[in-house]
């Protein structure tokens, strides 16, 4: 079975992409460098668009280890499904 990264619903990825660097500082991985259209100001020291947390210095997301960049991936997957459930009311198959 091949995996695809194909994204089902195209208007979500900014919102998703939001999500990954709210995680990502929550976790203190910071990130300079979205791209993703308009950068929210708010979380601007904690991802690094600014001089952060790290000594003036930004992480890029390719300098992360696969258990730190998976943990970002997890919880981002936690928190949808945790949505989802509560939208449908705890509806279960």
């Amino acid at each position: 079975m091949s995996r695809s990264n194909k994204v089902v619903v195209p208007t979500c990825k900014a919102a998703l992409n939001q999500m990954k660097y709210e995680i990502a500082a929550e976790f203190g991985l910071m990130s300079g460098g979205y791209a993703g259209g308009v950068q929210d100001t708010e979380f601007a020291g904690e991802l690094g668009a600014t001089a952060g947390a790290a000594g003036g210095q930004s992480v890029h997301w390719s300098s992360l280890s696969t258990r730190q960049a998976g943990s970002v991936g997890g919880e981002i997957t936690r928190r949808l499904v945790s949505q989802a459930e509560s939208v449908l009311g705890g509806y279960q198959l």
